[in-house]
C-alpha cells in the first residue's frame, strides 16, 4: 500500500467530520439564518459531495485534475452560498457555512499538484471570505494563514513521499534485476562455462587442431567467468566510489586467473581508473616481453587503510638493471604508466622479477593518499 492511500483516508475522514461539524454550527447559530431552508440545501450538497468526493478520491484513476477542480468548485459554491442564507451579523459570530469543511478541498489539491496548488487554493479562499466579509480582518488572515501551513505541509510531504517511493520502487527493482543475474549466472556456470572448460582440457590433451580449439574454449570461458563477475556487482557506486572488482576482473582470460575478495573493495572512481591503467600497461609488457602462452596471475587484496593489487606472469623474469636501462633509453612504460600512476596516488611499486622465474609487479595504493 502507497503513501496515498492512507491519505486519501484521512482527507475522507476528515470530510465527514468536519460536515458534522459545520451542520452542528448551523444549528447552534440557526436564529441568525434567514434562510433555514436554503441553509439546509447547502448542507445537503456539502454532504453528497462528500460521498461524491470520497468514492471518487478512492481510486487512482480517478484522481484528476477536473476531479480537484470539481471539487474546489463545489466548495467555493457552499462558501459563498452563505451570503444569500445569513443575516448580516453572522459572520461576526461564525464562519462561513462551509466552516473547515472547505479545507479537504485545498489539501486534495496538495496532494494531487503539490505546494503551488495548495498555495493558490488558500489564497483564493482569502479573496472569496474577504468578499463575504466585506473586507479584511483577523478572521480571513487566520483561515488563510492556517490553509496555507496546512496545503503547504501536506503539498512538501507528499513530494517528498513520491520521491521516496519512486526510489524506493527503483531499489526493487534493482533487487530482482540482481536476483535474476544472478540465477542466470549459476544457469550459465553449471552448463556452458562447465563444458567450455572441459572443451579446453580435452583439446590441451589431444593436441593439435583441437588444441588451438580448445584454446579458444579456454578463453571464451574466461570471458564468460569476467562477465559474470561484473554482472554481479554495480561499477559506480554511490558518491562517486567505485568497485575495483569489476575493472580488474574484466581483464581475465585464457592465459590471466584473476582472483578478488569476495566482498567490495571500495576506491574513488579516480583512483580505480589510474590502478586499472596501471595493471593494463603491465599486461601489455607480459605480451610484448614473454612467450606466447605466458600464463599470468592478477591478485586484488583489500588491507583496510590500502588496496594492493599484484601482477605475476611465469616468463623469462627480468634482469634489475634492465629497468633501469630501459629508463635510460627513454623506455618509460614501467617508469611512467606503472610507477608514475602508482606513485601520483601515494603509492609504490615494488618488482620482483629473477631471471628464470616471471616477474611479480605489486603496487600498493593507500586509501588516505588516494
Amino acid at each position: 500500500m502507497g503513501f496515498h492511500v492512507p491519505l486519501w483516508r484521512g482527507i475522507a475522514v476528515f470530510r465527514v467530520a468536519s460536515l458534522i461539524y459545520a451542520a452542528a454550527l448551523v444549528l447552534q447559530h440557526l436564529g441568525r439564518i434567514e434562510r433555514p431552508i436554503l441553509a439546509g440545501s447547502v448542507i445537503a450538497v456539502m454532504a453528497a459531495w462528500t460521498v461524491v468526493a470520497t468514492y471518487a478520491y478512492a481510486e487512482p484513476s480517478r484522481r484528476t485534475r477536473t476531479l480537484v477542480g470539481a471539487d474546489l468548485a463545489v466548495s467555493f459554491a457552499c462558501m459563498l452560498s452563505t451570503s444569500f442564507v445569513v443575516d448580516t451579523g453572522y459572520l461576526t459570530v461564525a464562519p462561513p457555512l462551509t466552516a473547515t469543511w472547505f479545507a479537504a478541498a485545498p489539501l486534495s489539491a496538495a496532494v494531487m499538484g503539490g505546494r503551488r496548488w495548495a498555495v493558490g487554493a488558500a489564497l483564493s479562499y482569502g479573496c472569496c471570505d474577504t468578499v463575504l466579509r466585506g473586507g479584511i480582518n483577523s478572521e480571513v488572515v487566520n483561515g488563510v494563514v492556517l490553509l496555507l501551513l496546512a496545503g503547504y505541509a501536506v503539498g512538501y510531504m507528499t513530494h517528498i513521499a513520491t520521491e521516496a517511493e519512486e526510489r524506493f520502487a527503483h531499489a526493487v527493482e534493482l533487487e530482482a534485476r540482481t536476483r535474476e543475474r544472478e540465477r542466470l549466472a549459476r544457469s550459465i556456470h553449471d552448463s556452458v562455462v562447465q563444458v567450455l572448460a572441459m572443451v579446453q582440457r580435452r583439446g590441451v590433451e589431444l593436441g593439435g587442431e583441437a588444441a588451438e580449439l580448445g584454446r579458444i574454449a579456454g578463453e571464451q570461458e574466461a570471458a564468460l567467468r569476467s562477465l559474470i563477475g561484473m554482472e554481479r556487482h554495480s561499477t559506480t557506486l554511490a558518491g562517486g566510489q567505485t568497485d575495483l572488482r569489476a575493472p580488474l576482473g574484466g581483464h581475465a582470460s585464457a592465459t590471466l586467473t584473476v582472483s578478488t575478495p569476495a566482498t567490495e573493495v571500495v576506491v574513488p572512481a579516480a583512483t580505480a581508473a589510474e590502478i586499472d591503467a596501471a595493471v593494463q600497461a603491465a599486461l601489455s609488457n607480459i605480451d610484448r616481453h614473454c612467450p606466447p602462452g605466458t600464463r599470468a596471475w592478477l591478485l586484488l587484496e583489500d588491507e583496510g587503510d590500502a588496496v594492493v593489487v599484484t601482477v605475476r606472469d611465469d616468463g623469462p623474469g627480468l634482469a634489475p638493471e634492465r629497468v633501469a636501462q630501459a629508463e635510460a633509453d627513454g623506455r618509460l612504460g614501467i617508469a611512467q604508466s606503472i610507477k608514475g600512476r602508482v606513485r601520483d596516488l601515494g603509492g609504490e611499486v615494488t618488482i620482483t622479477a629473477p631471471p628464470g622465474e616471471g616477474t611479480e609487479i605489486e603496487m600498493r595504493v593507500p586509501r588516505r593518499g588516494a
